[in-house]
């Protein structure tokens, strides 16, 4: 019996001692990692519009921020054989969706209004989306030029549905936009 829990005695100071040495290393590793510049993602908490110099609104979801190229396959014939290259094809920019709660902020409505109108030119604006962290701090921006909203959705909740309290109305606008580009 004793010989049998000296065995193991023996495993379980060998488990110790690998979760140590694995210990260690993961802490050096961390350490390794912050001293090359390694920094853990933004947490976005809002984001704001500013169209023209003036902000517009305070959004809590932005989406498809950003741009893509399409993928043109060339074949191409040695005397080592065939290969497909890929090339840089068509950039398309992506329309980008915001969401926040419905606010008695009638500016989204009323840039959509001029589309609906059917000025499309007189909507165009130049602008830019910031994001805060949770203590306000901008930490990204993307400017954008030739906005025009093509989408303006309102969701009232129904408040029996939700909570006796009631519940909160979304809103999204959609805004397509002919360039962007990431400045912070």
């Amino acid at each position: 019996m004793i010989k049998r829990m000296k065995g193991d005695v023996k495993y379980v100071v060998f488990g110790i001692l690998i979760f140590a040495l694995a210990m260690g290393f993961t802490f050096v590793n961390y350490k390794d990692a912050k001293a090359a510049g390694r920094e853990d993602p933004l947490l976005g908490y809002n984001f704001s519009l500013v169209l023209d110099g003036a902000t517009k609104g305070y959004f809590i979801e932005a989406q498809n921020i950003g741009s893509e190229n399409e993928i043109v396959e060339q074949k191409v014939s040695s005397d080592k054989g065939q290969k497909i290259l890929k090339l840089s094809g068509r950039l398309k920019i992506h329309d980008i969706t915001l969401t926040r709660g419905i606010t008695s902020n009638m500016d989204m409505a009323k840039w959509r209004e001029i589309v609906v109108a059917g000025d499309i030119k007189g909507a165009r604006k130049n602008g830019s989306i910031v994001m805060f962290d949770k203590n306000l701090k901008a930490v990204a921006q993307w400017d954008f030029a030739g906005a025009w909203p093509n989408k303006l959705i309102c969701n009232p909740v129904d408040a029996s549905a939700t909570s006796s309290s009631g519940g909160m109305g979304i809103e999204s606008v959609t805004i397509t936009v002919e360039s962007i580009l990431r400045v912070k």
